[in-house]
C-alpha cells in the first residue's frame, strides 16, 4: 500500500494551500492511500539557525524520517510572487542529500490566486526534484483564482477542481505503489 506524504509547502496562517491538502488528503483516502500530512508550520523554529545545517534538531529529524519512510510525496504549493514559498526550499535544502528524494515518487499540485494556479511555482519545483532524481508524476493540476474554487470553511466548491484532484490522487496512488519497497 502507498503511504503519500501530503505537503503543505507555506507557513502562512490559514493557507488555502493547507486546505487544498486535506481535500486531497480525502482523496488518497478514498484511493486506498495511507496518507499524513505536514504543514511547513510544523518546522521547528531552531532548524532557521545556522547551526541546524550540521546538527538537525529533534523534531526536524522526526520530519527527515516521514519524509524517508514516505512512498511518496504530494506537494501543494502557493505561488508567491512567481515562484514557490521560500520556507518550501528552505525545508527542502534541510533535507538529507541525496537519499530524500532519489527515486522518490512526487506528485505537484499548484493554487494561486492568479490565473496561472502556480504553474511557475510546480515548474520550478519540478526541476529541483528532478534534479534530485526523484520520479515525478506527470499529471499536475494547476488551481488557478483558488478563492473562487474553495468555499469559505475550506471546502471544495468547484465540482471539475475537485474531479482533477480525485483523478490525480488515484494515478499518483497507483504510480507511488510501483516504487514501494
Amino acid at each position: 500500500m502507498a503511504s503519500i506524504l501530503i505537503i503543505s509547502g507555506t507557513n502562512r496562517p490559514d493557507a488555502n494551500a493547507l486546505k487544498i491538502s486535506k481535500i486531497i488528503e480525502g482523496h488518497y483516502s478514498k484511493a486506498g492511500a495511507q496518507t499524513s500530512l505536514l504543514s511547513m508550520t510544523e518546522l521547528p523554529k531552531e532548524i532557521f539557525e545556522g547551526a541546524a545545517y550540521v546538527t538537525k534538531p529533534p523534531k526536524m529529524v522526526e520530519i527527515q524520517n516521514r519524509v524517508l519512510n514516505a512512498t511518496g510525496l504530494h506537494i501543494i504549493t502557493p505561488e508567491y510572487n512567481g515562484s514557490f514559498p521560500g520556507v518550501l526550499k528552505y525545508f527542502i535544502d534541510m533535507l538529507k542529500f541525496p537519499e530524500s528524494f532519489e527515486s522518490k515518487p512526487v506528485a505537484f499540485t499548484g493554487e494561486a490566486a492568479g490565473i496561472w494556479g502556480a504553474l511557475r511555482s510546480v515548474e520550478q519545483l519540478m526541476q529541483i526534484f528532478s534534479y534530485r532524481n526523484a520520479h515525478v508524476f506527470p499529471e499536475r493540476v494547476f488551481i488557478p483564482q483558488v478563492m473562487n474554487v474553495l468555499n469559505p470553511d475550506g471546502t471544495m466548491k468547484d465540482a471539475a477542481v475537485n474531479e482533477r484532484l480525485a483523478k490525480q490522487a488515484a494515478g499518483f496512488t497507483a504510480f507511488a505503489a510501483k516504487f514501494a519497497k
